[in-house]
């Protein structure tokens, strides 16, 4: 069992800016469409758990449903599945662990966690195993945080470092335990 993040950055640590846009991600010239090692890692993983802002924002997007896995959304106000998605949606709430042991108990191993307060709440329960960190050479200066305060350190292992399109780093990092 694993809970694997992958995500996007401003060097400042931000994942989405001060008016909750994720223009960041499209800053960088990507003329041949690299997808910086997305499909690879989304083959490895089983399904994915995201917060309801997150869902939010996919489904703002405006484009076909993006997931080939089961997404679990956590939320404590959504009661039902948006029209359409009833078999691509799953909807939860409650505790982080019970939720991730209900998931697993599905089948489903290897989470993608996805969301800047889901993986915080991963975070702040030490339940986050690996991290895959893109960081686009931009400055914020605010927005939505990728990491929130913790009780503790969390300490992980440098596993690879990438440049992506002559500007971009992509680090890989696993929890040590």
């Amino acid at each position: 069992m694993s809970n694997s993040v992958f995500i996007a950055t401003s060097l400042d640590g931000f994942i989405a800016d001060k008016q909750g846009s994720i223009d960041l991600l499209h800053m960088i010239p990507n003329p041949d469409g690299d997808d910086m090692g997305y499909e690879a890692f989304v083959e490895r993983i089983d399904a994915m758990v995201m917060g309801r802002n997150t869902l939010d924002m996919v489904l703002s997007f405006g484009v076909d449903w993006p997931y080939t896995k089961p997404v679990f959304v956590l939320s404590n106000t959504l009661t039902s599945v948006p029209e359409g998605y009833e078999d691509k949606i799953f909807l939860l709430k409650g505790d982080i662990k019970d939720v991730v042991e209900h998931i697993n108990g599905l089948g489903f191993k290897r989470l993608y966690i996805d969301g800047g307060v889901t993986i915080q709440q991963f975070m702040q329960s030490d339940m986050i195993d690996e991290l895959i960190l893109t960081t686009i050479p931009v400055v914020l200066g605010g927005g939505s945080r990728l990491f929130g305060d913790l009780n503790a350190a969390v300490n992980f292992k440098l596993m690879n470092s990438e440049v992506l399109l002559d500007t971009i780093v992509q680090n890989q990092f696993v929890r040590a335990r």
